[in-house]
């Protein structure tokens, strides 16, 4: 899907998000509903979440140049980063403030609350709907995609609690959905902190197993040893590999290289490899100085 789409998607969710938002505040505070004024929280962390998204995919376009040898590729991650970070915070802010009205509970306009909840319910759906058409194969729009989903959630939560305090007048039960919706938002907070963190530590991929990668490639035919092996992520859906790897010393390194970069291509999905292919040393030594320290692990047939 092409960058141009993925800004029209996420902008028209954007443009119900922040509607929405602003009206539930307001009725937030009329109807002195915690649930509603922390379902409004959460859907401003949405709305910051895809501007940074939108943001985003504009520096992502721009070619790598001078010291940016990528470019600007990572800010989805930075952004995925701030993102989970709000979202934490404000769980510890909802997290107080619901267990406060638990204690003392204050006086909840039932009605408003289920009325505003329901509304949000379809202005939900319809952003989820606009976030799912985007690519969702990028860790931002999918943090947006997921903050949006938990938004959802939360709002049928509250028009629970709305229903609940119309019928019975049990007005804790405004502060136990407020404090759903907290764990929901600290649910998504941590999943993209975790997500983030993985990238920037350069860890390998949830899909990609260097294990098995390295087995894979020293069963390819002259293959003698791989080592120094590093599977990462440049950005969300963009995975890297570098490898040192060993052949026979009567073997044509450039087809070597090629049958490699086919086999990781096929059955791993990565097109961005680079491969320092040598020969082993006429003596047999087959590289034994590079052990499993620094270089990481050695991978023999």
């Amino acid at each position: 899907m092409s960058a141009d789409a993925d800004r029209k998607w996420l902008a028209t969710a954007l443009g119900l998000i922040v509607a929405f938002m602003g009206v539930e505040v307001v009725i937030g505070v009329v109807a002195n509903s915690l649930a509603l004024i922390s379902d409004a929280g959460h859907m401003l962390t949405d709305a910051a979440s895809i501007m940074l998204a939108l943001i985003a995919i504009r520096l992502a376009d721009r070619p790598a140049r001078g010291r940016y040898t990528y470019g600007f590729k990572r800010v989805e991650i930075l952004s995925a980063q701030a993102n989970g970070i709000t979202l934490l915070l404000l769980t510890a802010w909802f997290l107080y403030e619901g267990v406060r009205r638990l204690i003392a509970p204050p006086e909840v306009a039932g009605p408003l609350v289920l009325f505003t909840a329901l509304a949000g319910i379809v202005v939900n759906i319809g952003a989820t709907w606009s976030i799912s058409r985007a690519n969702r194969t990028s860790l931002n729009v999918e943090g947006a995609f997921q903050h949006i989903l938990n938004d959802l959630y939360a709002f049928i939560g509250t028009a629970v609690a709305g229903l609940v305090v119309w019928v019975t007048g049990f007005a804790r039960a405004d502060a136990i959905a407020a404090l759903l919706v907290a764990a929901l938002m600290a649910r998504a907070g941590w999943g993209l902190l975790r997500e983030s963190g993985r990238i920037f530590l350069e860890a390998a991929p949830a899909n990609l197993d260097p294990a098995e990668i390295g087995a894979r490639v020293v069963a390819v035919p002259q293959v003698i040893e791989v080592h120094d092996l590093h599977v990462w992520q440049i950005t969300s859906g963009q995975p890297s590999l570098s490898a040192h790897v060993l052949v026979a010393d009567d073997a044509d390194s450039r087809m070597v290289r090629s049958h490699i970069e086919t086999v990781l291509h096929d059955e791993f999905g990565l097109e961005h490899t680079t491969l320092q292919v040598d020969h082993t040393v006429a003596d047999g030594d087959n590289g034994g100085e590079h052990c499993a320290g620094p270089h990481g692990p050695v991978h023999r047939p």
